[in-house]
């Protein structure tokens, strides 16, 4: 009796333990199908196979990822963010530029000293959040003379909160960095600039292309001797925004033609966002995909919030229903 009542007790441990072995199977193997569940769909393509033929130069801040894409000139990429900002160092004699400021969730000057002594300038390709977000940590900043600027030179807490909520976000936030304190801060211009107009790096001469449409305040930059242009936000190898209040299509197609134009004279198209480089092919491309749009010879597929994506081979567009196509 006693040897039955021993095997019982023996075989209701090993259930009890199959049991909790069980459990804790399920609950991990739950634990690791949420954990993929939360991965944003985004983030799924990093790293872009194009940045495999790219240098990349070591930097401290593992928020960024440096590139040198041509002489003197380094694609500072933020990767764990959903817009993929892109900005970009560039180096003369006696000065450098700096083409955007990024997010403002890392900290882009300490970025910067690590690439170069020289004084920095700073000349956005537009003011939207998530290309001055460092602003406010340089004393010299161009800005192009438009009241969208000065308005957005105020800063913005609605807007880059937006930008860190657990869809936007790839992998880890740095260390100490401030979820409800995050805001672009404001930031002072020192000098306004006009289309046309040309900054002197000593050595090299960067030329100011005014290409309102994404925004009022959009520009690109012209690198004539070096065959480079900055595109900003006017082209990028992504979805182009086309669809906030201040956008003007009439404006956007006039400025793509402006830079399709400028094609024969460009070695690189370098954008804002995405991938870095891109040969200047692109921009006669984007003139007829964005022509092709227009005439509603393109279908449409849905995206959220009542937008809507037109896609030309390697060129598209996010924009509102309403203002779209036809």
């Amino acid at each position: 009796m006693q040897t039955k009542l021993v095997r019982i007790a023996s075989i209701k441990q090993l259930l009890k333990r199959v049991h909790i072995a069980f459990a804790v199977s399920i609950a991990l193997s739950a634990s690791a199908l949420f954990a993929h569940a939360e991965v944003p769909e985004w983030c799924r393509a990093l790293p872009r196979v194009e940045y495999k033929t790219l240098h990349r130069v070591a930097v401290r801040d593992p928020w960024f990822e440096v590139y040198a894409v041509a002489p003197a000139v380094f694609a500072i990429y933020e990767p764990h963010q959903s817009e993929e900002t892109i900005s970009y160092l560039i180096a003369g004699d006696r000065q450098a530029m700096l083409f955007d400021t990024g997010m403002g969730i890392g900290d882009i000057r300490k970025v910067t000293a690590e690439l170069t002594r020289l004084p920095i300038v700073v000349l956005n390709s537009h003011t939207h959040n998530d290309h001055v977000g460092d602003n406010w940590r340089f004393e010299m900043i161009y800005g192009m003379d438009t009241d969208f600027t000065r308005e957005n030179a105020r800063g913005s807490h609605e807007d880059a909160q937006a930008e860190i909520t657990p869809r936007q976000i790839c992998g880890k936030l740095p260390k100490g960095f401030d979820r409800k304190a995050y805001a672009t801060r404001p930031w002072k211009i020192k000098t306004y600039k006009h289309d046309g107009d040309r900054v002197d790096l000593g050595g090299r001469s960067l030329e100011v292309i005014a290409t309102p449409g994404h925004t009022p305040d959009a520009i690109c930059l012209l690198d004539r001797a070096n065959g480079l242009l900055f595109t900003g936000d006017t082209y990028y190898p992504a979805p182009i925004w086309l669809f906030r209040p201040e956008t003007n299509l009439k404006a956007y197609d006039a400025s793509i033609r402006r830079l399709a134009a400028l094609a024969p004279q460009i070695k690189m198209v370098l954008g804002a966002h995405n991938i870095p480089v891109a040969p200047p092919s692109v921009l006669l491309d984007l003139v007829s995909a964005f022509e092709l749009v227009q005439r509603g010879k393109i279908p449409a597929t849905p995206a959220s919030h009542g937008r809507v994506i037109y896609k030309v081979n390697n060129i598209s567009f996010l924009m509102n229903a309403s203002k779209s196509g036809r």
